[in-house]
């Protein structure tokens, strides 16, 4: 078994504490996005101390860059910078996003070229969602990278995985696309879609949950 890297951080009245990343994200410390991501890769619980203080610090971060985004008009410029900004990496000037545009992390959003966005709709990135170059967003669609356990006892825990859109797609207003799925190059989701598995690339998808209508 792979052994945990090793951390070290300085305590008050001690030299120096060295710890795993488990017992980084068990104890209140704050974790980097890195180390997050290594942790959630696993399927593991969100459901220490650690965990919860990191992930309030980048909602709180998300929500102040969206709410500045969402609040007034921005020129396209503006638009890109603060999608950069949320994102942390350059997000390219040819994307077109229509405001209000909502995020409850930002930092595992990331924007292929040449994207359209329309408004209203919802990235829960946590676990990671990636969109293709010139693929095309519809209105109210969301994106859910958190899931809860069904186990009553721990109801009340998620863990997260990605979501991989890929190059061209085009995704109809008001679908949900859940986490773990992955849709293929050229694929279209029909409006009002819930789409709990992969979606074969040149494929149209509709209905509750998604099934293959026809292929293109």
């Amino acid at each position: 078994m792979p052994r945990s890297p090793l951390f070290y951080i300085r305590a008050p009245g001690l030299r120096f504490y060295c710890l795993t990343l488990h017992s980084l994200i068990v104890f209140h410390v704050m974790i980097t996005l890195q180390q997050f991501n290594e942790y959630i890769a696993g399927g593991r619980a969100l459901d220490t101390p650690g965990i919860y203080r990191f992930m309030d610090a980048m909602s709180e971060e998300a929500r102040r860059i969206t709410f500045r985004l969402n609040s007034a008009y921005h020129s396209q410029e503006e638009v890109i910078a603060m999608l950069s900004e949320l994102t942390g990496s350059e997000v390219h000037p040819s994307v077109k996003v229509f405001p209000p545009l909502y995020s409850d992390f930002g930092k595992n959003l990331r924007i292929g070229r040449g994207v359209f966005i329309n408004a209203c709709c919802q990235f829960q990135d946590h676990g990671g969602v990636t969109i293709g170059d010139c693929s095309q967003i519809g209105h109210n669609v969301v994106f859910a990278t958190l899931n809860h356990f069904l186990e009553p006892e721990r109801r009340r825990f998620t863990h997260a995985a990605p979501i991989t859109i890929g190059r061209g797609v085009w995704i109809g207003s008001n679908a949900t696309i859940l986490q773990g799925v992955t849709i293929g190059d050229n694929a279209v989701v029909a409006a009002g879609a819930v789409v709990t598995r992969d979606v074969p690339p040149d494929t149209v998808v509709g209905g509750v949950p998604a099934k293959v209508i026809r292929h293109i």
